[in-house]
């Protein structure tokens, strides 16, 4: 085996991982834009709307990804803007993967206490707000 003929088996070695990522997350994206969650029977119902009538911070997620996947992106939104975020947020770590993983460098995501928490109080806010009168334009 010559050193070319290496050289590629390292790099397809050490794309391997954000690869298989990828297509488990496409084929997630492919079921979901070809089962429409809008229609009744497709998927169970969330069970904290089943039980107290409240918006988890994820109800919507299915119908967002199924908007992505169709390419409406108002609708999206509309289903679960933070989902659409979280897509987006998606793309740009795994990006960051590849390009890192391609050149033989390794990826850490070490996210501060201050950025977690920061997260964590959006979620909580946008949980709350969705599920008072004001929020209605939040709900899914």
């Amino acid at each position: 085996m010559n050193a070319v003929s290496a050289s590629v088996l390292r790099a397809a070695a050490r794309l391997a991982l954000p690869v298989g990522a990828l297509a488990a997350v496409a084929g997630a994206f492919a079921y979901v834009g070809a089962v429409d969650p809008n229609e009744p029977g497709h998927y169970s119902a969330c069970p904290l709307l089943r039980l107290t009538g409240l918006y988890c911070p994820g109800c919507g997620g299915l119908r967002s990804a199924h908007a992505v996947a169709h390419g409406d992106l108002p609708a999206a939104l509309q289903a679960n803007a933070p989902a659409v975020l979280g897509y987006a947020a998606f793309a740009v770590l795994w990006a960051v993967w590849v390009f890192r993983a391609a050149r033989g460098k390794p990826t850490r995501i070490d996210p501060t206490p201050v950025f977690l928490w920061s997260l964590g109080a959006f979620v909580l806010v946008f949980t709350v707000v969705r599920n008072l009168p004001f929020g209605g334009w939040l709900h899914p």
